[in-house]
């Protein structure tokens, strides 16, 4: 029979462990989707599913990275249900809203890496997990995430050259 360490776990205990995790909910929900309404979609789906689920937990001191891994099922989740005609305006909107923000050099490079490096270099170097807890994160083994991590660093390398050439 399972024991149930998520009734361990009270309300209070687990509004706190959520604030804790806030940035980094949002950092990993934006590595997958484009949207800003998405990713609020998506770290709201994911709070409510670890609710609901508390009592699979099977240790207290994982939830931080249990949590993640629901948020990133809930994001491919999301995206599978877009829809692919947007409007053409629509689509321009979005485009000017996002061009008027002010994003530094490295995060547009980061945003246009292939989404499977992106989630990565997200998660081992904007959150500071270790390559063994982003293996667990995203059930991949731990050389798929260096060989990621690495091809990351080269194609952000390419790319802020690129800019700097660009605009510099």
């Amino acid at each position: 029979m399972r024991r149930k360490v998520g009734s361990q776990l009270n309300k209070d205990a687990f509004v706190d462990k959520v604030l804790e995790a806030e940035s980094t909910l949002y950092h990993v929900s934006k590595s997958i989707l484009i949207h800003d309404e998405d990713c609020e979609d998506a770290v709201q789906g994911a709070i409510l599913k670890a609710y609901n689920n508390l009592g699979t937990l099977k240790k207290e001191q994982y939830f931080k990275t249990w949590l993640v891994r629901i948020l990133i099922n809930e994001c491919y989740s999301l995206k599978r249900k877009e829809h692919p005609e947007v409007c053409y305006e629509e689509y321009f909107e979005y485009a000017k809203a996002d061009d008027e923000k002010d994003y530094s050099e490295l995060y547009l490079a980061i945003q246009k890496l292939p989404e499977r490096i992106r989630i990565t270099i997200v998660l081992y170097y904007v959150e500071g997990y270790s390559v063994e807890e982003i293996k667990g994160i995203l059930k991949i083994p731990s050389g798929t995430v260096k060989s990621r991590l690495s091809k990351g660093r080269k194609l952000l390398k390419v790319k802020l050259e690129n800019m700097e050439a660009t605009y510099g």
